[in-house]
């Protein structure tokens, strides 16, 4: 029975067995015991059976091909609590963490997420991206801490139905900056996202990366999310951003064509931001001043 039935946590894997076992290990002996849902993504190791061997309790989704981060969606298809919790197979959450999550959630109806301070390796190094968080130039009145616009997907706790209203992660992305897109149509929706210093993950990064493969990711779908939601002025510049910064990697070919596919697609999803939320977006990402309100498309709430 879990100790803390108001939140799930689940936790995304393909091919690191062994990093998983270690993971599942840490956040067995949490103090909130909370339901553990575990998304085997495809994984051509022996995951799903060294989990359901080493850990019977925990609830195994196991896809039938990899869908990267929109692998997350199929584990919060299991969840029956109000709130989610979301960590990679390298990351577990502090004892104490998911409960305080949990907290903040309830006194906190408007926001739909709570971006935990990460701390990365055995040294307990906060990952630099917290900084920018806590520094968010954001309006923070009536938050639980700073006031945010996105998060890393990894090591967010969030409003269940939230999640879901917008339609979780995108398939089409599959890794690669997936939460930006997910942050900005919940704040399209109207709600709030906030960071909380004391809410703790731990990250001891694997070493099983494709690193080229994930920066070619990462540019892509910068391309893709600009097109699919920023007005004009802003669509222009953040796409000169990618281009310059794909051209400096060799990889400018390469991007460009693989997000050129996906035109037809964007065409048909492309909504545009509310220009509030734009205005936040500058505001964090230091984009160019607006010289007008963007047009907005209504967004179904």
């Amino acid at each position: 029975m879990p100790s803390d039935p108001r939140i799930s946590l689940v936790v995304l894997t393909h091919n690191r067995a062994a990093t998983l076992l270690h993971t599942l290990a840490q956040l067995s002996t949490l103090p909130e015991q909370v339901p553990i849902i575990v998304v085997d993504n495809a994984s051509g190791d022996d995951t799903a059976t060294q989990v359901a061997r080493h850990f019977p309790s925990v609830t195994l989704v196991r896809c039938r091909s990899n869908l990267g981060a929109a692998g997350r969606n199929a584990g919060v298809e299991q969840v029956r609590t109000p709130y989610v919790a979301f960590c990679d197979d390298d990351v577990w959450w502090a004892p104490g963490a998911l409960r305080r999550a949990a907290d903040l959630l309830d006194r906190h109806p408007r926001v739909a997420a709570i971006a935990a301070r990460v701390l990365v390796g055995p040294q307990q190094r906060e990952d630099p991206t917290c900084r920018l968080m806590a520094d968010s130039p954001l309006d923070a009145s009536g938050l639980p801490g700073p006031g945010l616009i996105g998060f890393m997907a990894g090591t967010v706790a969030m409003r269940s139905d939230a999640f879901r209203a917008v339609g979780g992660y995108q398939p089409r992305l599959f890794l690669g900056g997936e939460e930006r897109l997910l942050g900005l149509d919940l704040a399209s929706r109207g709600w709030q996202m906030s960071y909380a210093a004391d809410v703790v993950c731990h990250h001891h990064p694997s070493p099983q990366r494709d690193t080229p493969g994930r920066r070619r990711l990462l540019a892509r779908n910068a391309l893709w999310i600009a097109w699919l939601r920023l007005p004009w002025s802003s669509l222009l510049h953040e796409t000169r951003r990618v281009a310059r910064e794909a051209a400096a990697a060799g990889l400018l070919f390469t991007v460009l064509r693989d997000a050129v596919r996906g035109l037809p697609w964007i065409l048909r999803e492309r909504r545009v931001l509310p220009a509030e939320v734009e205005a936040q977006r500058r505001r964090v990402l230091g984009g160019p001043p607006m010289r007008r309100p963007p047009k907005s498309v209504a967004w179904r709430t």
